[in-house]
Formats: C-alpha cells, structure tokens, sequence
C-alpha cells in the first residue's frame, strides 16, 4: 500500500508542479482570460498526457540518476510548450495571453519541475528502503545474462536483493567463473536450497535451446512460495532496441525494434519540422543562389531525384541539387569518387561542402526522411549491399537523414571495398541501438565542424 502510495505520488507530481507554477504566475501578473476555463482544460489534458511518466516498476524508479531524472523532465517539458503553442495558434487561443507571463511559465516551470521531481525520488527511496526487507536470490544457470544481473542487483542496493549463488550442472572451472561469485550446487537442487534457505525470488538463466530443462526445474520448484522469472538468453543475437513490452496481456521481447516509439518518436519530429521549417525560411537566400548556380554552369535540371529506401523499406524520392552531367537513376548507379569526370564544376564546390544535400530539408519536411540518421543509398545500391551484408536492412527502422553517426565518423564518400560499406553500416546501426535526443543534437554539431574539414566529401 505505501509503495503504490508513493508510485502515485511520483506520476501526479509533475503535472500539479506546472499548475501550481502556471496559478503563481497568473496571480502576480494579475490576469484574466474570457475563455480561462477551456484554456485551462487544455493545459491540463496536455499536462498529464505528457508530464505523467508512471515507472514500469519501482526498482527502476529507485535507481534513476538524478541527472537521467532531470534530462528526462526538461525533455517532456520541451514537448508540452511545443504542443501548446501548435494548439493555442491552431485555436486562436494563445492571442490573449501576454507573452511575458507564458514565457516566465514557460522557463521557471522546469525547474520547479526538476527540483521537485529529484525530492520525491529521493523521498521515495528512503520511504521504500525503510520499509522493505532484503529478500535473498538464487540463480538457476551460470552464463552471461545471469551473471550481468547478479551484478546490477549487487550494484543497486536499492533493490534489497541480495545474491546467495548460482546453481548449474558444470563444474566451476568448466564455467570459469569470477572469484567473487559462488556456485552452490546443481540444478536439481535448486528446490530444496530453495525450501531450506527461505529463497524469496529465483531466476532461471538457462539458454532458450534447453527449454525442456526450464520445464523440468517450473515442476520442481512448484512446492515453493519464491517468485520465479525467465531470464531468456537472448543477448547472444545482435539486438536492436531490446526490451519487454505486452500486446494484449502477452508477454513479448522486442529483439529488432525502432528506438522511435511513444512520446520519442514525436519529439524527434517535432524537432525535424521545426529545424527543417526555419532552414527553408531563413536559408531561402542560399538556396535560391545555389539553384542559380547550379542553372548556369550546364545543362540539365537544377534539381536531381533519385529512388532511395526509406522507412521500413518503402520507396521514397530525394531530393538534391544536380552535381554530376548525369542525373543515374536505373539499375546501376556507380558511386561518385575522387576526380570523377562526370562532376560539374560548381558541382564539385557543393559536394565538397555539403551544399547539394540542402534540399532534402523538404524530404524531411514531408516525413520521408530526419534531419539525423543512416544515410539514404540508392535503390540499385541497397540491393546490391542487402544480400552481402548481415543486418544491412536493419538501418531502415528509422527515417534515412541528412546527417548520420557514420557521416561524423568519416564513413562517408566512395565505397570501392565492401569493408568501406560494412563499416558505415556498423555505425548506423550502433545510432540505432543508442539513439536519445543528445545523441542527435551532438551529430548535428559536429556535422557543422565536419563541413568545413572533410577530406572523404567529394
């Protein structure tokens, strides 16, 4: 009861902190709004759609680091402004409020947010630690994933678990086991160790390929009052966002997933619309002189489309100012490399910096592509690499980008080796399995320096 007290405690903080905020504001500007009600029922939906972030499970919630906490707050907080000033300009709501006291709201709120936030965490733990007694494990198997857990519940003693050993039927030197660890005995006597020791929780770390030896150690373990789980050995698979969800009340593992889902997926288009809208605004000038440029140095279109994979896999077309005297778009598409004959001569100067990718600002406008993530390739390309390389199409679970780890890594230009490609490949993937908001802000970043210093831009 007090756990699921202070659970609630911990989801409906964040949306009274920004009313309170929002109510002293109002006060010491001294406003009235003819249409307060409806406003306020807006703020409030949006507040609690978006503020409200209820823990999976308590453990998790007790182990946050105050930084995570704080990221995470100014990351929601960011998203809640946007979408009320998108509603308030749609509804012709916002016009009667004075933009110094939604401003004020806007950037005192946060912190209010995250000093409040880090308090009832740390209210929490204590709370919680207090009250719970240490409850002792076991482990039933001796392998990677059992043992990477052993050390996290090791680490978090906010978790009250305490580790008693390990149960397998190799002997210690065959699992060559770390000094600080014990193993106690072997499977089949996982349940009487369990009776005679008052073991309160038990996690079966047994391949997936030895299924009928889970089956047999359930049965045996049905005399006992411990919590069992399943620690599935799926860690030997290379992953892509891994982790544990339901549908419909079945349990299910995500073991090839995109990092964009829920709330994450929407602020990193919101983020791509907005930087995308104040490029093709405020970088009119630029565009205008390139595609000038690019008029009167030769003949041919200004503008070059060409067939690339998108999201999921689906055709898109993507724009590019024209470089080349060719505009390939077929079945072989060979790759632009060093002195390349077919480069134009302003072509040359808007690849060396980047300039002939500035139209894909719309691609990204439209939702076919992201200001940061794998780099397009062209479809006779794609289907080139996708038969020769293990996880090629992986890097299409999320929108291709003007802008890519791989690019700020230097895999960039001509791949004339399959290891080139291979290479890219590998750090597009790693932008999939470590994808947060920073991550792109800093690619972005270093995109900017990478301009100006890229001898792989040709």
């Amino acid at each position: 009861m007090l756990i699921a007290l202070m659970v609630v405690i911990l989801t409906v903080t964040p949306p009274l902190v920004a009313l309170a905020s929002l109510y002293i504001v109002v006060r010491v500007w001294h406003i009235s709004f003819e249409h307060a009600p409806a406003a306020l029922a807006i703020i409030i939906t949006l507040q609690f759609l978006v503020l409200t972030d209820p823990p999976r499970d308590l453990s998790t919630q007790l182990t946050w680091r105050p930084v995570v906490a704080a990221f995470s707050v100014v990351v929601r907080w960011t998203l809640l402004v946007v979408l009320l000033l998108i509603v308030g300009h749609s509804s012709n709501s916002i016009s009667g409020y004075p933009h110094r006291a939604f401003q004020t709201w806007a950037f005192l709120t946060p912190v209010a947010l995250i000093m409040s936030t880090l308090a009832v965490g740390l209210m929490m733990r204590r709370v919680v630690l207090s009250a719970v007694g240490g409850r002792k494990v076991i482990f039933a198997g001796y392998n990677s994933s059992s043992l990477a857990l052993a050390r996290t519940l090791e680490s978090n003693v906010a978790l009250r678990l305490q580790v008693e050993g390990f149960f397998d039927d190799r002997g210690s030197d065959r699992l060559n086991m770390e000094a600080d660890t014990r193993l106690v005995g072997r499977l089949s006597e996982v349940a009487d160790f369990a009776k005679e020791h008052d073991i309160d929780v038990i996690f079966i770390a047994l391949p997936i390929r030895h299924i009928k030896r889970v089956l047999d150690l359930l049965d045996d373990l049905r005399d006992t009052t411990a919590s069992i789980y399943y620690v599935p050995d799926i860690f030997v698979f290379d992953l892509i966002q891994a982790r544990s969800s339901e549908l419909n009340g079945i349990p299910v593992v995500a073991m090839c997933e995109t990092p964009f889902y829920g709330y994450r997926g929407l602020t990193k288009r919101l983020i791509d619309i907005g930087v995308s809208v104040s490029f093709l605004v405020l970088g009119s000038p630029l565009l205008l002189l390139v595609a000038l440029l690019v008029k009167v140095s030769s003949p041919g279109p200004v503008v070059f489309r060409q067939r690339r994979y998108g999201l999921d896999g689906h055709e898109i077309t993507v724009y590019k100012f024209r470089t080349m005297i060719v505009t390939e778009d077929g079945e072989q598409v060979r790759q632009a490399s060093r002195s390349d004959s077919r480069i134009t001569r302003i072509g040359g100067f808007l690849r060396r910096y980047s300039l002939d990718e500035l139209p894909q600002f719309i691609n990204v406008l439209q939702g076919r592509m992201s200001l940061v993530g794998p780099r397009p390739h062209a479809v006779a390309h794609n289907e080139q690499y996708r038969t020769l390389i293990k996880g090629y199409m992986v890097r299409h679970k999320v929108r291709p980008g003007i802008t890519g780890l791989a690019q700020i890594n230097g895999a960039r230009g001509e791949t004339s080796k399959l290891e080139d490609m291979e290479a890219r490949i590998k750090l597009d993937l790693e932008y999939l399995r470590g994808w947060s908001p920073l991550l792109d802000i800093k690619i972005m970043a270093r995109t900017f320096v990478k301009i100006f210093r890229d001898p792989n831009a040709y």
